[in-house]
C-alpha cells in the first residue's frame, strides 16, 4: 500500500518550486535505487564519506566536498570550521566564551530565518550597511569592520535578498586581503549547474547547497563544496565524531543519494529541461491568457533567480481573490499547490511539475469560468 494512502495523506501537484514544505522535489527512481544499495549492507561511514566526498568534489569541480544534512546544518558546521580555525584549537574543546569572542560579519540585508543557527552555535552576529539603497556600503565600511574578532563572512547569494551589500567578487577580494573566510549560501541557487563550481572559482571558502531542492536529492541533505583546508576542518568536526557535529547524521542512504543525484544533475541536458518548462508556460498561456478570469505573463527568472520561467496569473474577475483560486485548487484531486506572493494572482511553476500535470492544472482552473 502506498504509505500516503495508508496514512490518509494526500499527495499534491506542486505548482510553487522546491519548496521544503512541500517535500524539496522528487528523487528519481536511480537516486532512491542508490539509496536502497546503501542501506542493505554495513559499511565503515568514515571510509564512505572519504570516497563520496572525493567523487562529489571531482564531479562538482571543487578542491573538496561534503555532505551535510541540510543546508542549513552545513552553515552550523562551516561557522564551527572558521572558528576553529580562527582560535586555532579544535572545536571540540572550545568553551562558550570562547566561542562567544567570535564574530561572524555579515551586511545587514543578507540577514534571513536560516542564519540563525549561527546564533545557536554561539558566535556574535556583525552587521553591516543597511538594507536599503539609500546609504550604500563602500569598501572602506569593509575594512572597519573586519577586525581581530572575525572568524568569517557569510554571503547570501539569493534574489529575494534586499539591497545594501557590495558584490561578491569585492567581498572575497577584501576578505582574502585580511585572511578571513567567506561563506556563500547559496542553497537554492541550482539551477545553474554552474554554480557548482563558479562561486568556488570566485574565491568563496565554503558554498552551501541545498540537497533536496534543484538537485534532487534526499530532502534531509546539503551539499558543502569549497576550500580543502576548511572541508578537512569540517570533516573532523563532523558527523560520526563526537561534538556538535554527532546530532548531524548523515546516513549511509542520504551520502548515497546526495552522490547519485550529483552525477544525474552535472550530466543532465538542462538546455532541454529550461526548454520543456518553456513549453508549458506556452501552454498555460494558450490555454488561459484572456480566456476567463486570468491574464497570464511569462516571468523570469523565477523567485529565488533560477533561470527557469514561470507563469503569473493575474486575476482580472473581481469575483475571485487569490486566497479563493489557491483554495480552489488545494480543494481538487488531486491537490494543487501554487503561490500568490500577495499579489493579484498566482503563479505557476513548472520547475516541479512532470509530463502531464500542467494539463491536470489548466482543466482545474478551466472550471473558474
Amino acid at each position: 500500500m502506498d504509505i500516503y494512502d495508508e496514512l490518509g495523506v494526500h499527495p499534491i501537484i506542486n505548482a510553487a518550486g522546491t519548496y521544503t514544505v512541500l517535500g524539496g522535489s522528487r528523487m528519481s527512481e536511480e537516486t532512491l535505487a542508490a539509496m536502497n544499495s546503501a542501506a542493505r549492507n554495513f559499511v565503515s561511514i568514515r571510509d564512505f564519506q572519504k570516497a563520496a566526498h572525493q567523487a562529489i568534489a571531482r564531479l562538482t569541480k571543487n578542491e573538496a566536498a561534503y555532505v551535510s544534512n541540510g543546508a542549513a546544518a552545513g552553515l552550523y558546521l562551516a561557522i564551527a570550521a572558521c572558528i576553529e580555525r580562527k582560535l586555532r584549537k579544535p572545536f571540540y574543546y572550545l568553551d562558550k566564551a570562547q566561542i562567544q569572542s567570535c564574530h561572524i560579519l555579515m551586511f545587514k540585508a543578507h540577514r534571513n530565518p536560516y542564519d540563525l543557527v549561527i546564533g545557536h552555535l554561539g558566535a556574535a552576529y556583525r552587521e553591516l550597511s543597511f538594507p536599503n539603497r539609500i546609504f550604500p556600503p563602500k569598501e572602506a565600511d569593509l575594512d572597519q569592520a573586519i577586525d581581530d574578532h572575525t572568524a568569517a563572512i557569510y554571503f547570501a547569494s539569493s534574489a529575494w535578498v534586499a539591497p545594501g551589500f557590495l558584490p561578491l567578487e569585492v567581498l572575497i577580494k577584501k576578505a582574502k586581503e585580511k585572511d578571513v573566510p567567506v561563506i556563500v549560501d547559496a542553497a537554492a541557487q541550482l539551477p545553474p549547474v554552474e554554480n557548482l563550481w563558479r562561486f568556488s572559482e570566485l574565491g568563496a571558502s565554503i558554498t552551501l547547497f541545498s540537497g533536496g531542492k534543484d538537485l534532487r536529492g534526499p530532502q534531509a541533505s546539503g551539499l558543502m563544496v569549497g576550500c580543502q583546508e576548511l572541508m578537512d576542518r569540517v570533516t573532523a568536526i563532523g558527523f560520526p565524531n563526537y561534538g556538535i557535529g554527532r546530532m548531524l547524521k548523515v546516513g549511509r542512504e542520504e551520502l548515497a543519494g546526495l552522490y547519485g543525484a550529483i552525477k544525474q544533475y552535472v550530466s543532465m541536458d538542462h538546455k532541454a529541461r529550461y526548454a520543456w518548462c518553456e513549453d508549458q508556460i506556452a501552454a498555460i498561456q494558450t490555454a488561459l491568457d484572456g480566456k476567463g478570469p486570468f491574464r497570464v505573463q511569462r516571468c523570469f527568472p523565477n523567485e529565488a533567480g533560477q533561470p527557469i520561467a514561470r507563469a503569473f496569473l493575474e486575476i482580472l474577475d473581481p469575483r475571485y481573490t487569490p486566497e479563493y483560486v489557491q483554495d480552489f485548487l488545494l480543494q481538487g484531486k488531486p491537490p494543487i499547490y501554487a503561490y500568490s506572493e500577495n499579489l493579484n494572482g498566482i503563479y505557476l511553476n513548472p520547475m516541479s511539475l512532470r509530463e502531464g500535470e500542467t494539463e491536470i492544472i489548466l482543466k482545474r482552473l478551466k472550471e473558474l469560468r
